[in-house]
């Protein structure tokens, strides 16, 4: 005998619903994950003072033209420039210093004396790259940028040496002064005119060359790149009227300096006409990018960066570490310690230490993302992920370079 069964038709009707929706549902989630998930790892926010907490991780685009005026003479590593052509874009992401400091800045008192800020952690994680960052927020709010893109530079390659007219003993390096004049007239240049800012005295250069009190400041930095032989004294120049300007409150200056302790270390690698090594007292431009890093003046702050690379200038070879990742990673000492020189913490302090560490899991698989939008990786069998992140040890530039590969 065989029984049969009769559903009403409202349950029938409610379990074709429930089947119905689960399939439906399981369609839509298929399509989203057929979807480019851009979001996850790109802000549209274009206004850096906007970048929070909420906007961490996520990249976002400099464009073409501010790059050209911010970052044209320096201020990019190499091979993140590299990666700009590549990429046809420069994409920062936001990351945690930088907002830190951007969240201090809009709670500062200006008229207090300057905040300095000390950038400090492993070669790779980025450090040069938060500076990048906060050269654009300080673009975008108008302050008037100092910025030495590298310090080292100086110290090791500089293009042309002389012996200093106006301070005996010392040594000028007039075409790196003029090139870091060029560097502040296309960062600065129509802000400084908009400003109209003028030089408080009047400065004698030769017989017949003078900058008169009252001149545009700019009229300053044009002389120092036209006669690069006074560029050095130019620069003290305009370092000391920019410290006024501030202060007055005419002006809101930001220092950036990548690689400041180098201005600390025994010797450079510059000679003199008696082969004796020069050290970074004896440069001309040591002095004026001290005195912008006192807190003697107000209306301003300081960022720098102290670099485990810049140690290189030591004689000691277990000084000297090559930036290529085809070995295993190196043990190095803690970052702060690069403050080992009595007199460039004394110099410092008081100074708020910030540590810029390698990506955390976010960051590092928002930066997956990335290089797989913009096919810097090609090969993505499973688990790749993971594999690279324990080769990498999540320190952004050896990631970038093990990925070159890919």
């Amino acid at each position: 005998m065989i029984l049969k069964m009769t559903i009403p038709n409202t349950v029938w009707y409610q379990t074709r619903s429930i089947v119905s929706s689960v399939t439906a549902n399981t369609a839509a989630a298929a399509a989203m994950d057929r979807v480019p998930k851009v979001v996850e790892f790109r802000t549209p926010e274009q206004t850096v003072a906007n970048h929070t907490r909420a906007t961490l991780g996520r990249y976002y685009t400099v464009p073409g033209d501010v790059r050209k005026k911010i970052f044209a003479h320096g201020g990019l590593p190499k091979s993140f420039e590299r990666q700009i052509k590549t990429f046809n874009e420069c994409s920062l992401m936001v990351r945690r210093p930088a907002v830190e400091i951007m969240e201090y800045l809009q709670r500062t008192d200006f008229a207090r004396p300057v905040n300095r800020f000390v950038l400090h952690g492993e070669d790779g994680v980025g450090k040069s790259l938060v500076l990048a960052h906060l050269l654009h927020y300080g673009f975008q709010q108008q302050y008037v940028l100092i910025h030495v893109p590298w310090v080292p530079n100086w110290m090791k390659r500089a293009k042309e040496i002389a012996n200093s007219a106006s301070h005996e003993g010392s040594i000028d390096l007039p075409l790196d002064g003029a090139a870091w004049l060029v560097h502040f007239k296309s960062q600065n240049g129509p802000l400084i005119k908009s400003l109209g800012l003028t030089v408080s005295r009047e400065y004698v250069w030769t017989k017949r060359e003078t900058t008169p009190a009252g001149a545009p400041l700019m009229e300053l930095v044009e002389h120092g790149i036209n006669r690069a032989k006074f560029s050095c004294d130019t620069i003290a120049a305009l370092v000391e009227e920019l410290k006024q300007h501030a202060s007055a409150g005419r002006a809101r200056a930001m220092v950036v300096i990548d690689g400041y302790n180098a201005f600390f270390q025994p010797h450079t690698r510059l000679l003199t006409e008696a082969k004796a090594r020069i050290t970074p007292d004896q440069i001309t431009l040591t002095k004026p990018f001290l005195s912008i890093t006192r807190n003697d003046w107000t209306n301003g702050v300081c960022v720098v960066t102290v670099d485990q690379m810049v140690k290189e200038f030591k004689d000691t070879a277990a000084g000297r570490q090559s930036s290529a990742v085809a070995g295993p990673v190196q043990v190095q000492e803690p970052s702060l310690a690069l403050l080992e020189s009595r007199e460039c913490f004394e110099h410092l302090d008081p100074f708020v230490p910030v540590s810029v560490v390698g990506y955390d899991d976010a960051e590092y698989y928002s930066c997956i993302q990335y290089y797989l939008e913009r096919k810097w990786i090609q090969t993505n069998e499973p688990g790749f992920e993971e594999e690279l992140k324990l080769l990498s040890c999540q320190n952004p530039y050896q990631l970038m370079q093990l990925c070159a590969s890919l």
